[in-house]
């Protein structure tokens, strides 16, 4: 049985022609800064969004709690929403690794605003932590794929600046943000003193995360991601596929949206089908109503099928299209839906 994967973009895997650039990379010690395929990589990302420098990390936790350990020091305050990945999915690391602590926000689907950032910062008080960071998430994860209005992100740098300030972007699923909203990478490179970008999800590598920001900046991090154990030799072979993803995989992402849209439409004719949050990107979040039907009992039904989802909470499912979700998986699997009763 041909099995659809829903579960989460990271379970795609590389194209053939992703391997194929992967076999043949040129590779060298990217410790010693001499692997010729990372350094391509990092110059081709600051390029992209306007930056200085940039550093390859093995994942975008890393990346992120790079960038938190390099704005802040020990006893500082974070501020980000209380949705945010760098709080609930990485492993307490803002506490752990950076002796900081974190001052979570609520907003509209897990997107604070402005206002809130100015009330959140605290005064300059012996007792108070002092606030040195803001964290921004976009796309908003938990909120469903939701994209940040620009001018929003805006108002809130301005923020930043009055009151001193770093701003740091976990863009995680950046690049369906971009496309989802027509921005250019340039804005955010002006916006954000570091960016996280994921080149696994929808982009389709295997692994990977680039945080990028000043060269001062990255000149840090890259002291911190060898503390962290992040340093890599012959990184090349993965760094091939972040190129080829960068040369070949973010318009695509439009598809993946399209494919999202098709499906969330399916869901909301069934009535067992509760609140679904707004499907901007590539990932549906809805609820599971009713005596019946649970989103175990959905996940189940659809897995019968050889379709995967994830039941995210007591009633919630998440479904979320990548690159290897074809029109065909998507025709398929909107049918299996009708079918439910």
């Amino acid at each position: 049985m041909m099995i659809i994967d829903f579960r989460s973009d990271t379970f795609t895997r590389p194209t053939p022609a992703m391997l194929d650039a992967m076999y043949t990379a040129a590779t060298g010690d990217d410790v010693y800064g001499e692997d010729p395929s990372v350094n391509a990589l990092e110059a081709i990302m600051a390029a992209y969004f306007g930056k200085e420098a940039a550093l390859f990390c093995p994942t975008g936790t890393m990346s992120n709690q790079i960038a938190i350990n390099v704005h802040t020091k020990p006893g500082d305050e974070v501020i980000h929403s209380n949705l945010a990945h760098i709080y609930i999915y990485e492993g307490g690391g803002i506490a752990a690794t950076s002796g900081a602590q974190s001052r979570p926000l609520e907003g509209d689907r897990g997107m604070f605003s402005a206002t809130d950032v100015l009330a959140a910062i605290n005064p300059d008080d012996v007792h108070k932590a002092a606030t040195s960071l803001v964290c921004i998430e976009n796309t908003m994860n938990r909120g469903g794929g939701c994209c940040y209005d620009i001018q929003e992100m805006i108002k809130i740098r301005e923020v930043c600046l009055q009151n001193g300030l770093k701003l740091h972007l976990d863009g995680a699923r950046l690049f369906n943000a971009l496309v989802a909203t027509g921005e250019k990478p340039a804005i955010y490179g002006e916006l954000f003193d570091s960016l996280s970008v994921c080149l696994n999800k929808g982009m389709g590598c295997p692994m990977g995360s680039v945080l990028i920001g000043s060269a001062d900046f990255i000149r840090k991090a890259r002291r911190v991601r060898k503390r962290l154990g992040g340093g890599m030799r012959q990184a090349g072979f993965m760094a091939a596929t972040g190129i080829y993803a960068m040369e070949h995989h973010i318009d695509r992402l439009a598809q993946d949206h399209l494919h999202a849209k098709d499906i969330a439409q399916a869901l909301l004719e069934k009535t067992f089908v509760g609140h679904m949050l707004p499907v901007e990107t590539n990932i549906i979040s809805f609820d599971v109503t009713g005596d019946e039907w649970t989103p175990r009992y959905f996940c189940d039904y659809l897995k019968n099928e050889g379709i995967l989802a994830n039941p995210v909470a007591d009633n919630i499912v998440r479904m979320v299209t990548h690159l290897d979700i074809t029109p065909a998986m998507v025709a398929k699997t909107c049918a299996v839906i009708a079918e439910m009763e």
